[in-house]
């Protein structure tokens, strides 16, 4: 594999991917950078999402594609926001508004455990039948107001009372190695080492 689409235009994923996947000198792009819009994500499932946005690029581009469906899912909350975790506060997205829709859910409850969750599709093709799927989870607890100045989405919030610091209060080096993303990505890229060029 010599070249990959990267089907997200959020900036914070996309540093997180160059950088995990740069031993494998696959080049590396964005459904942006070919103009693909991005897919619709209508299901209940992070899973499911991955894959319809994978099969999506990898249909418009020709090429293979790497999709990665993630958010926060709060135990008080019943799991939410779960796979809405980006949109949890409607539209236009904002990361400031996500965190603040989210404090004020929690202010009745005394449970705030919490994990991040990454899937992590790559298929080879738009009708790949066996796509390489890789998972990550990170457990903490949610803050009770916002911390640090790193990192993006619900980091701020995001406390991990073995580290004494939020997610956002991380290096990225950091956060790299412990984060969902990060346990997802060498899931995969294990998987991917049997894989003809």
């Amino acid at each position: 594999m010599k070249k990959l689409v990267i089907a997200s235009n959020n900036p914070g994923k996309l540093a997180e991917f160059k950088i995990l996947l740069a031993p494998l000198g696959i080049e590396l792009m964005t459904q942006a950078q070919l103009g693909i819009k991005e897919a619709e994500e209508p299901h209940h499932t992070f899973i499911e999402n991955a894959l319809a946005k994978a099969r999506h690029v990898s249909r418009e581009s020709g090429l293979p594609a790497l999709a990665d469906d993630s958010g926060i899912c709060v135990d008080a909350l019943n799991g939410m926001p779960g796979v809405i975790s980006a949109r949890y506060s409607g539209w236009p997205l904002s990361d400031t508004r996500n965190n603040q829709a989210l404090l004020e859910a929690m202010q009745m409850h005394s449970n705030r455990s919490a994990h991040y969750y990454c899937v992590l599709v790559l298929v080879r093709s738009a009708d790949d039948a066996q796509p390489i799927i890789a998972e990550g989870e990170w457990h903490g607890e949610i803050a009770c107001e916002p911390s640090g100045e790193g990192g993006f989405g619900y980091d701020p919030l995001f406390w991990l009372p073995q580290l004494g610091m939020t997610s956002a209060q991380l290096t990225r080096d950091q956060k790299q190695a412990v984060s969902h993303r990060g346990q997802a990505l060498r899931v995969l890229l294990e998987k991917m080492k049997p894989m003809p060029a």
